[in-house]
């Protein structure tokens, strides 16, 4: 069985890792904020656009995609719907969906091209990253079947 322990290339890779993504969102943060939108509501807009289905999400898979409560999920799309950022439906069987409006459209095209243009320029230093920690464990696993 290979060691339990992580190697320093492995430490180091997850640390480059993690710095990687951590510079990803403090760039998504301040994108967001420049243009009158907190974090968590850009998220939000993003992964109704991007995860939901024929422009629409229910407000608990929102809060399954975000790591929030279904309580915190709620109050932030009716922060948002206050905003004129989305609207709220309720549909058969009390299931509550969110869809996004014009007004929201426009402020994720505003956005979403810097994000892209951001994700492809770190793009090598991520994938590098993966492939040390995947490397490394490789090269540990074909050592310890031999």
């Amino acid at each position: 069985m290979p060691k339990e322990s992580l190697s320093e290339i492995e430490y180091e890779a997850l640390a480059n890792l993690r710095y990687r993504i951590r510079k990803f969102r403090q760039f998504s943060a301040d994108a967001a904020t420049r243009l009158g939108l907190a974090p968590p509501e850009h998220q939000a807009l993003l992964a109704i656009k991007g995860l939901g289905i024929d422009g629409e999400m229910s407000v608990p898979s929102l809060a399954e995609t975000l790591f929030l409560a279904p309580a915190a999920a709620a109050e932030l799309t009716e922060g948002l719907r206050d905003r004129g950022f989305l609207t709220i439906a309720t549909k058969p069987k009390r299931r509550t969906v969110v869809r996004l409006t014009d007004q929201a459209e426009e402020l994720l095209r505003r956005l979403t091209p810097a994000h892209l243009y951001e994700i492809r320029e770190m793009a090598p230093e991520l994938m590098q990253a993966l492939r040390a920690l995947q490397d490394h464990r490789r090269m540990e696993m074909a050592a310890w079947m031999q």
